[in-house]
This record gives structure tokens, sequence and C-alpha cells, in this order.
């Protein structure tokens, strides 16, 4: 290649031409990776939930696995960035500090080569310019030998013009010997540098040429290793976030969602009783000889029956809209189980707010003692106006918190009688009516007609009735525990899982199953809990 030095020059041109055009690929993918972050972390903050009081906190197992899906999701786009970064400082920033130094040494060899090239062109001038030089002189010389000799034949020609030629001759002579010399020097001066330009210095400006574009094409691999090494890192972290999102997945509790539903919308009130039937016909079949009817009884239980109406017509709305009212302080206005929530998250507070206030009246005390310890510090009476203050806020919440816990008490005492007479009423089971859930729901059942003999008028504040058995119900069927449960509340009954229950008392849709020991312990178990099976004319027996 000793002859082939422009066509080199063109391919280090272009060996540094496609280092940057990959430097300009790599610069594109990392503004990609950044667009692809942002973006992912505008959607993100775009979906991502307001701060919002603490009581409209998502609490669905649902949105709670979508919030970690978000969070998994930032820290995936942060990857990305990650990404982009270790590209452009690892890929794109050492390919462009590598392509600057590359030209400045592609720059000095191509000089060294021109440079080379010029001496030896400057030799051969020198030797050509020493060799026309020669021949001139020789032709001279001929010439004045020729005139020379002519003048010596001459006989008609002077001693002095012959002796004129001679000298002349002799001159031309000297001269073209002068520059023979001086064109065999340059010659060989102008051979040896060819031969040292072809053979030392142009092999050896290739030579770092060749290094250069080999150390061009090694940085090139790094970079292609750099560029893969810098996606391969954040491989482990990006799996764990989208393990991260199957774990989110996974933990959606549809059974627990239902539950929260439940808790709460639930009013803890019983469904209205059936109307009962008015028979307007009585008098017109009405004979002589019956005598004269019980009138007062008939009114009274035509009056019993507008009561029954009339308190029936008054819960209503516990099912419908319920009617705007102004927010009463106790709550009153709420439905019970609504009621007892509220109440208790506001003595919750009150207890917060007087722990607080108990606090700064320690800090208060211990800082008033060491100022009467050291007066130089402050006036401990500068303190009494504030000591005063948190004391009387402290008998402020102290009265609060006794008025809510009265308030607490009476839902408590009232929810518990409830319980108890629905508990004494489906022991009896003499009459059929929507059953409440320890928890204080409520079935669609509005069944709660007196099905047995005729009774005595009840108090018009009555709901429930008297029953005069108390034979256990019978067993219509058998469950078995698929998952165990504590029955914590009043009127669950505890199981654990395996376990063989009788089943008493269907699911009348509240999601809530009555069953029995073998023992005879009783108590409602949740249906999604168990898997029952029912005997055959159980509805029968």
């Amino acid at each position: 290649l000793k002859d082939q030095f422009d066509n080199l020059d063109k391919h280090t041109q272009w060996g540094i031409d496609f280092l940057e055009k990959y430097a300009k690929f790599v610069k594109e993918r990392i503004e990609i990776e950044q667009n692809y972050a942002k973006q992912l972390r505008n959607l993100v903050k775009k979906y991502c939930p307001k701060r919002s009081p603490k009581d409209e906190e998502p609490r669905f197992t649902s949105c709670i696995a979508f919030f970690n899906i978000l969070n998994e999701l930032n820290d995936y786009a942060g990857q990305r960035e990650v990404v982009a970064e270790e590209m452009g400082h690892r890929v794109y920033g050492e390919l462009m500090r590598y392509s600057h130094d590359l030209k400045t040494e592609r720059k000095m060899h191509l000089q060294e080569g021109r440079k080379a090239q010029q001496y030896l062109d400057m030799c051969w001038k020198q030797m050509d310019n020493s060799k026309k030089k020669f021949e001139r002189e020789c032709r001279e010389a001929e010439k004045a030998q020729q005139s020379y000799e002519r003048l010596d034949n001459d006989t008609n020609a002077t001693k002095a013009d012959v002796e004129k030629a001679k000298q002349q001759l002799n001159l031309r002579t000297h001269m073209a010997d002068e520059n023979k010399n001086e064109y065999a020097a340059q010659l060989q001066n102008f051979n040896g540098e060819q031969h040292k330009h072809y053979y030392i210095v142009i092999p050896q400006i290739y030579k770092q040429l060749q290094e250069m574009d080999e150390r061009r094409t090694i940085k090139l691999s790094e970079c292609y290793k750099g560029f893969a090494d810098s996606e391969r890192k954040v491989i482990p972290i990006i799996s764990k976030c989208l393990e991260g999102m199957i774990l989110a997945a996974k933990s959606v509790d549809e059974h627990r969602d239902s539950q929260l539903v439940i808790d709460c919308f639930k009013s803890g009130f019983e469904p209205p009783g059936d109307f009962p039937f008015e028979d307007y016909s009585q008098n017109i079949y009405r004979t002589i000889s019956d005598g004269t009817i019980s009138t007062p009884k008939q009114e009274g239980m035509r009056m019993d029956s507008k009561t029954t109406v009339g308190k029936a017509k008054g819960k209503l709305w516990l099912f419908g809209k319920k009617p705007k009212g102004p927010a009463l302080e106790d709550f009153s206005h709420l439905p019970p189980e609504q009621r007892r929530k509220k109440l208790q998250q506001r003595i919750d507070e009150l207890n917060r707010e007087l722990q607080k206030e108990t606090d700064q009246k320690d800090a208060l005390i211990k800082m008033k003692d060491v100022y009467e310890k050291n007066p130089q510090m402050g006036d401990p009476g500068s303190l009494q106006p504030k000591l005063t203050e948190t004391m009387s806020n402290m008998d402020r919440l102290r009265m609060e918190i006794h008025k809510n816990e009265a308030w607490l008490s009476e839902v408590e005492g009232k929810v518990a009688a409830r319980s108890d007479r629905r508990h004494s009423s489906d022991i009896n089971h003499l009459v059929t009516q929507g059953r409440e859930s320890p928890e204080g729901s409520y079935t669609d059942d509005a069944n709660q007609e007196v099905r047995g003999p005729p009774q005595q008028h009840a108090h018009p504040n009555e709901f429930d009735d008297e029953f005069e058995d108390d034979d256990p119900l019978p067993a219509i069927g058998h469950c078995k525990a698929i998952y165990p449960f504590d029955g914590h509340n009043e009127g669950t009954l505890a199981m654990k899982e395996g376990e063989i229950l009788y089943i008493i008392e269907e699911d009348k849709g509240d999601g809530w199953t009555r069953a029995r020991r073998h023992n005879g312990e009783e108590g409602y178990v949740p249906t999604s809990y168990i898997d029952v099976t029912l005997e055959k004319n159980s509805k029968g027996a």
C-alpha cells in the first residue's frame, strides 16, 4: 500500500464518520429512553390519587393493588432513566471524546505522510534540475569542441582565435564535469531518500494509521458491549418491579372488598315488618245469631294494625331515600352502625388531642421547674397563662370524651339489646324474621309476621314477639370449614379449618349461615368460609 496514501486517507475518514454515526444512533436511543421514562412518570402522576383526608383513603384491595402497580411502574420509569444515563456516560460520552482524539491523531499522521511526500518531491526536483543543467553544459561543451576543431583545421584562422577557442573548450569541459559530479550527488541523494521514504517513513506512518483504525474498531466493539450492558444491569431491578406488580395483582381479595362495602354501608336497623291484613268484610257477613261482636277487641286490633302500619311506614326511609336534615352533634340522624363508627372515630381523635395536651402540660411543668431552679434562664410566671390554658383544654377534652362515650354506650346498648332479642327469636324459631348478622348487616327478608297462635296486643314500641317453644332448631345439613374463623363478635361461632358443623339455618342473602357444633354450641359463620351440603327434603324437615 506504499502508493495508496490517498485511499488510506479516505478510509480513515470513513472510519471516523462511521464512529460518529453510531454515536448519533446512541444519542437518539438515549432521547427515546428519556422520553419514555418521562411519559411513564406523567402517566403515574396522572392516575396516582391526590392527597385526601384519612376517611377517603382507598381501602379496597383492588384500589390498593392498582396504586402499588403505579408505584412499581414509577420505579420502572426510574430504571429507564438509569439506562439512559448509563448509555450517555459510558457509550455516547466516550464515543464523542474518542472521536475528537481520533481526528487529532489522524490529522497528525496524515501531515507526517504529506511532509515526507513533499520532501521526496523536493529531492526529485533538485536531482532533475542538476540533471538538466548537466545536460545543458554537455551540449555547450560539444559546441565548444566543434568550434575549436574547425578553427584548428582552418588555415586562415589566426593563432589567437585558435587559443581563444581552446580556452572556451576547456572552460565548458570543466563546467560539464562539475555539473556531472553535482548531478551524480543529487541522484545518489534522491535514490537514498526515495528508498527511505518507501521502506521506512511511509510504512511507519501506515502502521500508525493501521493501529489507529484498529483501536477505533476495538472501541466500537466495547461500545456495542456497553450499550447492551446498560440494559442488562437494570434487568434484575425491572424484574423485581414486574414481580411487585404480580404480587399486587395476587393481593386482590374480592371477599375482603365485599366485606368492606358491607361494613361501610350497613345501618344496623332491622327490616320493616309485613303489612297486616285488614278485613273490612267482617261487618258484611256478621249474623244476628252471633249477637254482639267484641267491638272493642276489633277496634283494638284495628288500632294495633294502624300502629304497626305507622311503624312500618316510619321505617321505610331506612331502605329508600333518607330524609334530609341537619347533622346533629351526637350523629343521631345516622343509622345505628354508622353512628357508632362516627362516635368511635371522634373519641379516638379526642383522645389523641388529649394526649398532645397532656404532653404539652408535662413539658411546661418541667420548663417551669427549670426556671424556678435557674431564674436567669426565664421567668416561671410567664408560663402560668399557657399552663392554665392547657389545663382548661384538657378539662374540655375530657368532658367531650365523656359525653361521646355516653352516646356510644347508648348506641352499643341498643345494638346489643336488638341482637339479644333476635338471638332469642332464632332459638325459639316460631317466627321467620330477616336475620341480622353479627356485624349489624341485614337481609332483605321482610317476613316478620307471627305465624303462631294469636297473641295479646303488644306494646307499641316493641318490634319482637314473645315465644313459648324453646326446642332447638333441627339440622338441615352439614358443612366443612374451608378457612378458620375467629368469631370474636357476639353471636358468631368460631371454627377451625376442616371442622365439621351442622347447618340449622341457611344463608338468607346476608352472607351468614347459622351452624351448630356437636356439643350444642350455636352461632353464625361466614357462608364464604364453609362448604355446605344440605340434606334432601330439608325444607320439609
